[in-house]
């Protein structure tokens, strides 16, 4: 007993020993540096840099000498390097730093760090920040924007603008993320103005030698907007004179600048459509005059109109007759599935249909649809899900990501997009586990065979581990790791299914709360709004069974796939059970592959998220010994409210079904406590 009470004393005098942490470090956190020999033979920033991180940084042999070197190698591409005999080569200053952090990192996880060519799966590998020019952010859950305040039309760029700015780029380059588009894609054309120019100017500079590019959304309508003309007409010579006058007034202060991202007819942004003209004519235009100063244009495909029977159908119908058509500094970016970022989707059809396009894959990193910065849900497994998806384009093993990536398509440039979480919160993303889904898109996004497993390993060894031996609470590396790295790992790769689970299972979507995307709203159809801005439209229960045909009898979305997808979406008996609802609108009693009707496989489904977040919390009470207290505190009471949300999402759909069904709960599904009526009743979830 004595020996107990004694060890329960130690354990509390070291966890208030740990070091309270607010999570502003990210995964890069300060630990103290062993001294370390650095050679190079070359100097500039990017250089500079790189050696300032290994001398701050090093937690290797002390004494060890770390060579940077400069070189050409036709096995090294783009920013890529090598790693081998304390030598780090590349043949660029980027891929140096690059090298360096991916050494680091190696170092202070364990992993090997010799003989080792790392070169990334895209050469633009870009944040995109909805962030409004007054400050505020479009489903921004950490916070208002680093970039911008409400200034009016004087921005300003102050010392600790540049400070968080430079901590922001040190922090994207150590992933390997090389481009930040700074403001939203419903874009105000105010950020062409030259008092925003001369702010986006110095942003550019402080992200510069960090290697990101910055980029601009902006507003087909621009000409109108700031210059008074009566057309945006992409063929109007007027028109084309007063975009290349921009951009060379862009270029004259930012000659590095990346290019631009564009939202067009799209939600009610202008776009070449007004005027009877094409998607690759209003590209096109943008492109031309790009081209010459290096530049890119995104052209986002989201695109959907209330006339189409099924919006899942749109993009593809819109884009796949211009697949050729476009310059070749064009980038289509495509959301990853077909409708909008939901828990779960199949791929875009787009992916691998055009194969004289580059297109590039956007993620959200930012949960808007995955429960905002109060849920920990970690996105990794469905970004991985969908690149190993295979389309079957050019025969088996054309995976989304092989599609993208120039694997079998040609493509000048290539590209993947996640729409950024990052704010002015102490730890920038809201969430603390909301940090991992920046990390993991940077890591995907240089190299997209790594897994879910991997990634959530590293963040996590980088991110809790203890920062000395003096705060390990004189546990092992084995106690650590079996106490707090294997079960909160599992927890992080679990989360996922879980939200689809209490949310929208079997293949239901957008049944959201209309207002905020968070929490549960599938009876949500008032007559003044268009039909596919309602999740009626998407589940279309009813009497007769639930879900969406998109067969042959339905909307034929199952004809954008490639076969054998096409079949296997179409086929009861070979669908994946995860889609079943996507593509068929199945009766209540339907069977599914366990043997189960359809009523109760969705009660066992919601039931099962809802006790894995309970399990997440009797994880995370379990690892207090292991983590700071701030961290703990903070992360134990988002979670609470993540077990009464996914309660409140499971009582919410299970009853408003079973108005349709007309069935009872399984006698081990727990009873709803929350009533129907109440939860109709009362503000979402999301903004009470």
């Amino acid at each position: 007993m004595k020996k107990i009470i004694l060890t329960f004393i130690v354990a509390l005098l070291c966890t208030a020993a740990l070091k309270a942490e607010n999570g502003h470090d990210l995964w890069l956190r300060k630990r103290q540096a062993n001294p370390v020999n650095v050679v190079s033979a070359k100097q500039s920033p990017t250089l500079e840099l790189a050696k300032q991180e290994l001398l701050e940084n090093w937690q290797g042999k002390a004494g060890a000498t770390v060579r940077l070197v400069v070189k050409r190698d036709k096995d090294i591409k783009g920013d890529g390097f090598r790693i081998n005999a304390g030598v780090i080569q590349a043949n660029t200053d980027l891929g140096i730093l690059y090298g360096v952090f991916e050494l680091l990192r190696r170092v202070e996880t364990g992993e090997p760090t010799e003989n080792i060519l790392s070169n990334p799966s895209y050469s633009r590998r870009i944040l995109n920040h909805w962030d409004n020019l007054n400050g505020s952010m479009e489903h921004g859950f950490g916070g208002n924007s680093i970039f911008w305040r409400n200034e009016k039309d004087a921005p300003t760029v102050t010392d600790a603008d540049k400070k968080l700015w430079r901590e922001y780029a040190r922090a994207n380059a150590s992933i390997g993320i090389n481009g930040s588009v700074i403001n939203n894609v419903n874009a105000s054309p105010a950020v062409l103005s030259a008092p925003y120019l001369a702010k986006v100017k110095a942003v550019a500079e402080a992200l510069r030698p960090y290697g990101i590019r910055v980029y601009l959304s902006v507003n087909f309508a621009s000409p109108i907007k700031l210059s008074g003309f009566k057309t945006a007409d992409p063929l109007d010579p007027e028109v084309i004179k007063w975009w290349q006058a921009k951009v060379k007034e862009i270029y004259a202060g930012i000659p590095d600048f990346g290019g631009f991202l564009v939202k067009a007819n799209s939600e009610g942004q202008p776009g070449p459509q007004d005027y009877k003209r094409t998607h690759a004519e209003g590209a096109n235009m943008m492109a031309d005059i790009l081209k010459p100063y290096g530049g890119i244009v995104m052209w986002r495909a989201f695109v959907y109109s209330a006339t189409d029977p099924d919006r899942a159908r749109q993009a593809y119908s819109e884009f796949t007759p211009l697949d050729g058509k476009f310059r070749d500094n064009v980038i289509i970016q495509v959301k990853n599935g077909p409708i909008d970022f939901q828990p779960r989707e199949p791929f875009s059809p787009l992916f691998g249909a055009l194969k004289q396009t580059s297109i590039a894959p956007e993620f959200q990193i930012t949960q808007e649809y995955l429960g905002h910065a109060i849920q920990l849900v970690f996105l990794s497994s469905m970004w991985e899900e969908c690149l190993k998806s295979d389309t079957y384009q050019d025969g088996p093993g054309s995976t989304v990501a092989r599609c993208t990536d120039g694997s079998i398509f040609p493509q000048k440039y290539t590209a993947i997009a996640g729409v950024a979480n990052i704010g002015l919160d102490s730890n920038w993303c809201g969430h603390p586990f909301a940090q991992a889904n920046w990390y993991a898109f940077g890591r995907l996004a240089w190299d997209n065979t790594l897994t879910s497993d991997q990634i959530a390993q590293e963040w996590l060894m980088q991110t809790f581990s203890p920062l000395s031996t003096k705060e390990s609470l004189g546990t092992s590396t084995t106690a650590w790791h079996n106490g707090f790295l294997l079960p909160v790992k599992k927890m992080m790769l679990e989360s996922r299914e879980a939200v689809v689970n209490y949310s929208m299972p079997l293949g239901l979507h957008h049944i959201f709360s209309v207002f905020e995307h968070y929490g549960p709203g599938p009876w949500y159809a008032p007559k003044n709004v268009r039909p596919d801005w309602t999740p009626p439209y998407y589940h279309k229960a009813a009497a007769d069974g639930i879900g969406f045909d998109r067969t042959t009898t339905g909307s034929n979305a199952v004809s954008q796939y490639q076969e054998p997808l096409r079949s296997t979406f179409a086929s009861l008996n070979d669908c994946p059970e995860i889609y079943l609802l996507w593509f068929h609108h199945l009766p209540w009693d339907y069977k599914t592959k366990n043997g189960r009707t359809l009523w109760d496989a969705l009660c066992y489904h919601y039931q099962d998220g809802v006790t894995a977040v309970r399990g997440f919390q009797k994880t995370w009470d379990g690892i207090k010994p292991f983590i700071d207290n701030e961290r703990f505190a903070d992360i134990q009471a988002r979670l609470r409210r993540q077990s009464r949300d996914a309660q409140v999402w499971k009582d919410g759909c299970l009853q408003y079904f079973q108005q349709f069904s007309n069935l009872p709960l399984p006698p081990d599904v727990e009873r709803p406590v929350n009533d129907l009526k109440y939860l109709q009743s009362v503000p979402p979830l999301g903004i009470r």
